[in-house]
């Protein structure tokens, strides 16, 4: 089963901006050795709005290769377009992915109704385990608890949610009315400790991508019920979560990156490197956590 801390991987480019395989490489070798409890590629930390598809698929097929079943891998496989989203499932399932995150459709605000078709049209085509993923900010469509039970309801091999709305309440709502085989997950590193407190399995963390010892430590903690000491790492993390945010994520993180000597912070348009005063604000933090000298 998916739980623990799951990295939402950033995906390294070379200077001229072309998918960095060795690195890619080398960052889910390194966050297995640290303790990463699953591996996330072509999520939005992963940059999947500018991936083309064929990078994507290759990123896929080389992350499973990769990871080689030491840890579960999660593939994004999202879009606006149901018929794209679906042909991005069905490559994640051809090639070994453990499961798959598919997002809310982005743009069109679709209907409830419209979503719900969304994730049954995939559910009911492809047989691989099936995360939705909730990001109202970014997407602009909320999927609501109702809807969520509908589809959980429905299309049997959708299993839980990354939950990024950052709303308990909303959290709590879905909670109450699915089963204990639900898989929930938080999406906001900040709040992670709240909605693990209401069932959650773990958290898909940008914040992992620089702390992924600590992450799994905050997540391991509650799991085996030492809650005071989750709660230390929750609040002893917040200030660099807050930090990974100044900006346009993943801008912050892979910036971070670069100064932690993992990777360079190189970004496809329209996302561009951190301003100077945000920068310097964000290596502040990064010093105070003994990160970068």
């Amino acid at each position: 089963m998916l739980q623990g801390s799951i990295v939402a991987l950033v995906t390294p480019f070379d200077d001229n901006e072309m998918v960095d395989e060795p690195k890619l490489k080398e960052l889910i070798n390194w966050h297995i050795k640290k303790g990463t409890d699953g591996i996330l590629v072509c999520g939005t930390t992963g940059e999947s709005a500018t991936l083309s598809h064929s990078e994507h698929r290759r990123i896929v097929e080389l992350a499973v290769e990769v990871a080689g079943g030491r840890v579960p891998l999660v593939a994004g496989c999202g879009s606006n377009s149901t018929r794209e989203a679906l042909e991005l499932t069905e490559h994640a399932k051809k090639v070994g992915a453990d499961y798959a995150l598919v997002i809310t459709p982005y743009y069109n605000k679709p209907t409830q109704e419209g979503l719900y078709r969304h994730f049954k049209k995939i559910a009911d085509s492809v047989d691989i385990p099936i995360i939705i993923y909730n990001v109202p900010s970014r997407t602009g469509s909320n999927i609501l608890p109702e809807t969520v039970l509908k589809v959980y309801r429905d299309c049997r091999n959708v299993v839980g949610i990354k939950e990024a709305s950052g709303c308990l309440d909303q959290i709590s709502r879905i909670m109450s009315l699915v089963d204990e085989k639900f898989m929930l997950f938080s999406g906001s590193d900040e709040i992670t400790l709240p909605i693990l407190s209401m069932g959650a399995k773990g958290v898909i963390s940008v914040v992992a991508n620089i702390l992924p010892a600590q992450t799994h430590e905050l997540v391991s903690a509650f799991l085996t019920k030492d809650v005071q000491r989750a709660r230390r790492i929750q609040l002893e993390l917040y200030e660099i979560i807050k930090a990974l945010f100044i900006e346009t994520n993943p801008i912050p993180v892979k910036t971070a990156l670069e100064s932690m000597g993992l990777v360079k912070a190189n970004l496809r348009l329209p996302l561009c490197s951190m301003n100077e005063s945000n920068s310097n604000r964000l290596k502040e933090v990064l010093r105070k956590y003994k990160l970068i000298k």
